[in-house]
C-alpha cells in the first residue's frame, strides 16, 4: 500500500518498522521512479508498506461462514422480527425471539452488529451520535492491454489532500476502483435508493483524469453506494445496552470496521465468555461527557 502526504520533503530510507508493520518512507523522486503511472502533482513524500493489500468482503465473509460450519456451527440467515419497541423489553423479553423463517432462537445473551442498522434499532440507546452516511464507489476499466493499472504494478493507495481519497488497482476483472472518504449525506440502509449521482460520478472521473492519466475517460465498468456506521468520535461501540444486561451492541466500524473484524470478534468474544473489562473508548458511557450529535 503507497500513501502520499506530507508538507516537507523526504528522502528515501530503507525498511522501517512501526508497531511490527514493515514500512518505507519514499521521496517523490522514488515514487516516480516506482509508479510512473501515477501524476504526483502536489504530493511531497509517501509511505509504502510492502505487505499492505485490500481484503475482499463478499469472499473473506463466505469462507468465514464456510470454516464455522465446518468446525460444526450452525449458520442460520434470517431476519429477526423485533417488537414495536426493541429497546422496551427487559431481559425476561428477550428469552426468545422470532425469526423470520417462523423459527424462534432463544440464547443466554444477544450480540446485535448489524452495521448501519444499529441506529434504527437502537434509536433512543445509540440515535444521537450515530449515522449511517451514503459512500458511492466507482470502478473504471483499464486500458486494453496495459497492466499498468492492475495490482501486479500498482499498490492499493491512498492520497491524504485536500480530500482523502483510495482506491484499489484492477482485479479480478473489476476495474481500478476509486473512492472518496468524504461522510455523504444521511442514508437510509433500508429503504435508501441504492443509485450513484452524477455529480459524485463527475468528481471521480475528475481525479482520476488528474492523478492517473493514462486513465483518462477510462470507462465506468460499476458504481456501488455503500455505508459507513459512523460513530460521533469515529470509535468502535462494544457495550451492553444500558437497559438490557442480556443485549450486547457491536458496531460503529466508521469506515474501517470491517478489516478489523478478526481483532473486534475475539474481543468482543472474550468480554462475554471471559468477563474481560470493555475498552472504555468502546463503552457507551463515553457519549454522555457531551450533548453534541452527528
Amino acid at each position: 500500500m503507497v500513501e502520499g502526504a506530507g508538507d516537507f520533503e523526504r528522502g528515501s530510507l530503507p525498511l522501517l518498522k512501526s508497531a511490527g508493520i514493515a514500512f518505507e518512507e519514499l521521496s517523490t523522486r522514488e515514487m516516480s521512479r516506482r509508479w510512473p503511472q501515477i501524476n504526483l502533482d502536489k504530493i511531497e513524500w509517501g509511505i509504502y508498506e510492502p505487505a499492505g493489500g485490500y481484503l475482499l468482503a463478499r469472499a473473506s465473509a463466505r469462507a468465514v461462514a464456510e470454516q464455522f460450519v465446518a468446525e460444526g456451527g450452525e449458520y442460520r440467515e434470517a431476519a429477526v422480527l423485533p417488537p414495536d419497541d426493541i429497546e422496551g423489553l427487559d431481559s425476561v423479553g428477550w428469552s426468545k425471539l422470532a425469526l423470520s423463517d417462523g423459527s424462534t432462537l432463544s440464547a443466554d445473551c444477544y450480540v446485535f452488529a448489524c452495521g448501519p442498522w444499529l441506529g434504527k434499532l437502537f434509536p433512543r440507546t445509540i440515535g444521537s451520535f450515530f449515522a449511517s452516511t451514503k459512500q458511492e464507489v466507482f470502478f473504471f476499466g483499464t486500458p486494453a492491454l496495459d497492466a499498468r493499472y492492475n495490482e501486479d504494478h500498482i499498490p492499493v493507495w491512498a492520497d491524504h489532500g485536500e480530500r482523502f481519497m483510495y482506491g484499489i488497482p484492477g482485479n479480478e476483472g473489476r476495474g481500478f476502483k476509486i473512492a472518496d472518504d468524504t461522510r455523504g449525506p444521511r442514508f437510509d440502509p433500508t429503504s435508501g435508493e441504492r443509485v450513484t449521482s452524477a455529480d459524485r460520478l463527475a468528481e471521480a472521473r475528475r481525479y482520476l483524469a488528474y492523478r492517473f492519466p493514462g486513465m483518462k475517460d477510462a470507462p465506468l465498468v460499476e458504481a456501488r453506494v455503500c455505508q459507513y456506521e459512523d460513530t460521533r468520535d469515529h470509535n468502535f461501540i462494544i457495550d451492553r445496552h444500558p437497559g438490557n444486561d442480556r443485549v450486547w451492541i457491536v458496531g460503529g466500524g466508521s469506515g474501517h470496521g470491517f478489516k478489523h473484524g478478526p481483532a473486534v470478534g475475539e474481543m468482543v468474544t472474550n468480554v462475554i465468555l471471559k468477563d474481560v473489562p470493555v475498552v472504555t473508548n468502546y463503552r457507551l458511557s463515553r457519549f454522555s461527557e457531551t450533548k453534541n450529535t452527528l
